[in-house]
């Protein structure tokens, strides 16, 4: 049998970063490509760097590091909030770290000056989807404890939609951000050079609504995978489908399409529904939700159901598609983000890389 794998596309991520970077280059917009949604993939990064990206964005430290150590030198910014027992090793391995908490800025700047060095940070301002950052009506407080810490050298001013709360980046909400730099720059005498106005959602502004003075954008899945979840859209002229699994057949038989006996809750808790559509040929693949987020698998073939999964079985209907199966074929799926994510991250699923 087969090993379960994530088919990686690099050609056509590198052509995706090259893209990216000539519009937002268009709009006077630098691109930090993030790499978490292939889990600080080494070759993916790569292809990143083969597109002409020059910052490279992750939210685990632990992937930062590896690119580091296997020779990935691009400026490096850590999304996800620091936390304090880790600011030794940040001021190490990391250029900018995105930011929220003055106690979290203030041991920045200590571990920064033990190592002789200045470390960059981009205050995050929560504009409406209440995941991180600094309400801007908070924020000249903030920045008053903020300014004057030794080590610190405040690049940015930063805003993140649509990933928790599903808002919308619109003109409105992105705009704040030039009216809060101008504002501290004005009350603290400083300049802050970056304005970092989201992540792929914030891409379909470009060209159009987007405010002016924005500078940056965190782009990750436009690049991976070509599209924008949060504005449910493929994003046009991107390659797709540049992530795929493929997974082999370990059984394949007729059976009802309703379990006998007594129902209770499945392996995860939930209670089944199943609908009786008499005998059908029903396949399991090896590879389950330990692995996957198996709602966001889309069979490349037709006349192909999932039906569900256990923690290592996903149970497929073939019965519609004209196909002549047997054991140790293999299907393969077309992925969403968290799929891809998912797949990335386990250590059950083989990498298959696509030059």
């Amino acid at each position: 049998m087969k090993t379960p794998r994530i088919n990686i596309n690099l050609k056509n991520i590198e052509e995706n970063a090259k893209l990216m970077k000539e519009r937002c280059g268009r709009n006077n917009i630098n691109l930090t490509g993030v790499v978490k949604g292939s889990a600080g993939d080494i070759k993916v990064a790569e292809a990143f760097l083969s597109g002409g990206i020059k910052s490279i964005g992750d939210s685990r430290l632990k992937n930062i590091i590896k690119m580091r150590e296997n020779g990935i030198n691009a400026e490096m910014v850590l999304l996800r909030l620091p936390r304090i027992s880790e600011t030794k090793e940040i001021v190490k391995y990391v250029d900018i770290s995105l930011v929220s908490e003055i106690e979290t800025i203030r041991a920045l700047g200590r571990a920064a000056l033990e190592n002789e060095k200045e470390h960059g940070i981009i205050v995050m301002i929560d504009v409406g989807d209440l995941r991180e950052g600094v309400l801007p009506e908070n924020l000249s407080s903030f920045f008053k404890e903020i300014v004057n810490v030794e080590g610190i050298l405040i690049k940015g001013l930063g805003v993140n939609v649509g990933c928790y709360g599903g808002v919308l980046p619109t003109n409105e909400n992105t705009k704040i951000l030039i009216e809060l730099k101008e504002e501290m720059e004005r009350l603290f005498n400083i300049t802050i050079p970056i304005i970092s106005g989201g992540n792929t959602a914030t891409t379909i502004l470009l060209g159009s609504d987007l405010p002016e003075g924005i500078n940056n954008l965190r782009v990750g899945e436009a690049i991976l995978q070509g599209t924008d979840i949060t504005n449910q859209r493929d994003i046009p002229g991107l390659n797709h489908n540049n992530f795929t699994l493929t997974a082999s057949i370990i059984e394949l038989k007729n059976k009802p399409s309703v379990p006998r006996g007594k129902l209770g809750h499945d392996a995860f808790g939930n209670v089944p529904d199943f609908k009786d559509k008499g005998i059908r040929k029903r396949a399991i693949l090896a590879v389950g939700r330990q692995d996957v987020k198996v709602d966001g698998l889309s069979p490349l073939k037709e006349g192909i159901d999932i039906l569900g999964a256990s923690s290592d079985h996903l149970l497929i209907d073939l019965t519609d598609n004209e196909g002549n199966f047997k054991i140790g074929d293999e299907l393969t799926f077309s992925l969403d983000y968290g799929a891809m994510l998912a797949l990335m991250t386990s250590d059950y699923v083989a990498k298959n890389y696509i030059y």
